[in-house]
């Protein structure tokens, strides 16, 4: 029998934050593609269009205006998926059939108002007004005693189900921690207990070591493809320093985070020259007035191309009924990412 080649025969990996596995089938990405091919976004959009609810003095659905807004602006969601005023109620009476009510504030965040910007093609300085938004919404929303958890995202591209293309993310701030966020806080609470670290100051000194699956780095932050990466092209960033909120953060890690955020994005648009979509969201500590020492900060990408701008992943079959199943490997993603040039491909 032939020795045991991660880079090419089966195998699982395991994600130590969620406590779960990932199939990996390296010898999978060499079959032809016959399956669905997803149009191409290559749209071009106006600075400004009248019809966008989200553009600066425009009126929105529920008929209130937008101010003239300059640079980053925010407002409560008119569609909001979690209510304020929610009644309190749960029942764990019942093994079989529990619930609890949810309560909340869901906030929209406009990162400009330029219609037809994306991250990548804004300059550093409008990101970092985009991180003090954040940094703002996150005090503000944490510091009601109602809210326990404020989970910061980004949906871009329409194949992730953003319903506008203006640049903009949301806030969902609630009651509960939800599951995600609650295991990763499990787990990373077990082993800073056992080692008196945190688990990803250990996993990124791994990783630099390594250099396997570093995609872009500077003085403050690290972005990588994981170990156990899902997404075909899954990244994420993590501080160097160990610390939980963005609150934690310093001016220069606030100019050093705008910068890798925007760093790897134009390395996404750049792999298939398109405006790449994904699902981002920070990952940060519980607002529960509760100590949470071992959370450390980072920020997860999911995006859904696979083998070009009109071949998606689908979790499908095995997926949904055994576990998540790649074939590009994490190593040999993070090396076609890692090679891109750092100039957005609309500025050659």
């Amino acid at each position: 029998m032939s020795q045991f080649d991660i880079t090419e025969h089966p195998h699982r990996r395991f994600n130590p934050l969620t406590d779960t596995w990932v199939l990996v089938s390296p010898h999978r990405s060499k079959r032809p593609w016959q399956g669905q091919m997803e149009k191409s976004a290559q749209e071009q959009r106006p600075k400004y269009d009248e019809t966008c609810y989200l553009c600066s003095g425009n009126t929105r659905a529920n008929g209130e205006k937008n101010p003239d807004y300059t640079d980053t602006y925010s407002f409560t969601n008119d569609f909001s998926a979690l209510l304020k005023d929610t009644p309190k109620q749960h029942n764990s009476d019942d093994e079989l059939f529990q619930y609890s009510s949810q309560s909340g504030i869901c906030k929209v965040i406009c990162f400009s108002p330029r219609h037809d910007l994306t991250i990548p093609e804004m300059e550093v300085s409008g990101i970092r007004k985009v991180v003090d938004l954040w940094i703002e919404e996150y005090k503000i929303l944490g510091g009601n005693p109602e809210i326990n958890y404020v989970q910061i995202f980004e949906n871009k591209g329409q194949i992730m189900g953003c319903s506008n293309p203006h640049p903009h993310g949301q806030i969902w701030s609630q009651s509960d921690i939800p599951q995600e966020p609650a295991k990763k806080l499990h787990n990373q609470s077990k082993y800073f207990n056992k080692h008196n670290r945190s688990l990803l100051s250990d996993y990124l000194k791994a990783e630099i070591d390594k250099q396997e699956r570093v995609v872009v780095e500077n003085d403050h932050f690290v972005a990588l493809v994981p170990f156990w990466a899902v997404w075909p092209f899954e990244t994420m960033i993590v501080s160097r320093r160990h610390f939980q909120s963005i609150l934690d953060m310093t001016e220069e890690e606030k100019n050093a985070f705008a910068e890798i955020y925007r760093r790897l994005t134009i390395k996404y648009d750049n792999l298939f020259e398109v405006s790449f979509p994904y699902s981002a969201g920070i990952h940060q500590s519980p607002t529960d007035g509760k100590d949470h020492p071992y959370w450390h900060f980072h920020m997860c990408f999911y995006p859904p191309l696979l083998r070009s701008a009109t071949i998606k992943k689908f979790m499908v079959g095995y997926e949904m009924l055994g576990e998540p199943q790649r074939d590009i490997t994490a190593e040999g993603a993070a090396k076609r990412l890692r090679e891109l040039p750092e100039i957005h491909y609309k500025q050659k």
